[in-house]
């Protein structure tokens, strides 16, 4: 006995049916996330105002204290690190991206202090562990396998805090934290270039890495709460030796002491 064929319209309502629930189940989710996102939608500007104080130049927030902070981190090992590609390089290239940490360095670490100073913002006055693994690596390496290293891993740290460096320049609405930003960015331009000019980047590496997201940054430390009535000064980074290259003009220099 043959089977009974479906009533006339009945398998096109069906497949109706499938393809609506499949629109909708579609509809839902494209609709979830974009309702789950406006329903953000104030998070954003609700951190910024609850992190943000209130200063003489301008609205200083947490972003601005945190910047504060990584270029003072910056200095404490990248000095270091600088001074001693100047006398362990063994290319003249080396030797010169060492003399530019250095420089670029001792500028940006008056710069910095001076700034902290006018907020009333405490800075370290210590590397990070972190930071302090990257110069014992250093200290471990010889030869061209030093070159490589100071090379690469000063590469990879610049390129990070580049990004960060241009985010606050757009973003902040602090007279004082935007001057150091372009002086920062600046600084670190020129790093980034000099060290390229090694000839020991691998930049197919780098490009893995920063896609990657494992640059490795200045670790991530708490921004400072705000203004303080008496903050400890921060101590100043003072390179050993005066080092004879002059860094591209800034957007601003320290006052001659």
């Amino acid at each position: 006995m043959r089977p009974r064929p479906p009533a006339p319209g009945r398998g096109i309502l069906s497949g109706t049916g499938l393809i609506i629930t499949g629109l909708t189940a579609t509809l839902a989710a494209l609709i979830f996330p974009v309702w789950s996102y406006a329903d953000r939608g104030g998070t954003g500007e609700a951190l910024l105002n609850a992190e943000t104080v209130a200063t003489e130049y301008g609205p200083l927030s947490g972003l601005d204290r945190d910047f504060l902070t990584k270029v003072r981190l910056a200095g404490l090992w990248e000095l270091p690190a600088g001074e001693q590609a100047r006398l362990k390089g063994n290319t003249t290239a080396v030797q010169k991206a060492g003399e530019h940490l250095v420089e670029g360095h001792t500028f940006l670490d008056e710069r910095v202090r001076d700034v902290a100073a006018k907020l009333s913002l405490q800075l370290p006055n210590e590397p990070t562990e972190q930071q302090r693994e990257w110069l014992r690596t250093l200290d471990a390496s010889e030869g061209s396998a030093y070159d490589w290293q100071f090379a690469n891993l000063l590469r990879l740290a610049h390129g990070k805090v580049f990004s960060l460096v241009a985010e606050v320049r757009a973003s902040t609405r602090n007279t004082l934290v935007r001057k150091l930003a372009e002086d920062a960015g600046t600084t670190v331009l020129d790093h980034i270039q000099v060290l390229e000019d090694t000839g020991y980047v691998d930049f197919k590496a780098l490009a893995r890495e920063m896609a990657a997201g494992r640059t490795p940054p200045l670790t991530h430390t708490p921004a400072p709460p705000g203004p303080v009535t008496d903050p400890s000064p921060a101590l100043p980074v003072t390179p050993s030796q005066q080092p004879s290259y002059s860094l591209p003009p800034a957007a601003s220099r320290p006052p001659e002491s």
